[in-house]
């Protein structure tokens, strides 16, 4: 059976995985409403409240490659959080910055425009004396609702999360170079998915193979 390997744009308030145990009448959204490829499965997971980029392939040796933490692969997120977070606390969010009982990696955070995104369905809280900003962070590992738990921690809480690449984090809008691009949610809409093209599956099996 051909390798495949897939981009989705997962939609928010939708479960990263292709079936649900919910009781009878609370079934949620899954992978399976909108990916109808068989014996696919994905690289990582997004929460469900978060949207954005999802990796999934057949090929199973890859797919423990990119999930393993030890490997350092980059993801990228845009956040948009309660309030405008100072340098202080954006310098501690690059240091690593303790949740529970773990210190997180250091990890690549700019603040950032607005971007351009499609409305979120259901919208987020809207507090008109609140206002709010938006951050790009980069990480090289994946903790249960990390970015959540990193921006709540240096008192600014996220309210929308969309992941949007994965990989080199340094390539993000600089390079083009085809050594090691991200892949990016550009091009993808919530519930779209498409195939990786030729020259993004190189780069893959270029990571699969490194150390």
């Amino acid at each position: 059976m051909p390798y495949r390997y897939l981009l989705f744009y997962k939609p928010y308030n939708v479960l990263s995985q292709f079936t649900d145990n919910s009781p009878p009448g609370q079934a949620r959204l899954t992978l399976k409403d909108f990916i109808s490829i068989p014996d696919v499965y994905p690289v990582g997971r997004l929460d469900h409240d978060s949207e954005g980029l999802m990796l999934l392939t057949n090929h199973g040796q890859l797919q423990h490659r990119l999930s393993d933490p030890k490997f350092e692969h980059p993801r990228t997120y845009w956040a948009q959080v309660e309030r405008i977070p100072t340098e202080e606390a954006l310098d501690i969010l690059r240091q690593g910055v303790k949740i529970q009982d773990y210190k997180t990696r250091p990890a690549r955070i700019l603040m950032i425009a607005e971007p351009d995104l499609p409305d979120r369905d259901p919208p987020i809280r809207f507090r008109k004396q609140v206002p709010t900003s938006w951050l790009e962070i980069t990480l090289t590992e994946g903790k249960n609702r990390q970015v959540r738990r990193m921006t709540a921690a240096v008192g600014f809480p996220t309210l929308r999360l969309i992941r949007v690449a994965i990989g080199s984090a340094k390539l993000q809008r600089i390079d083009t170079s085809l050594t090691d691009p991200p892949l990016q949610l550009t091009g993808l809409t919530p519930g779209q998915w498409r195939d990786l093209t030729f020259e993004e599956v190189q780069a893959l099996l270029k990571l699969f193979h490194r150390r």
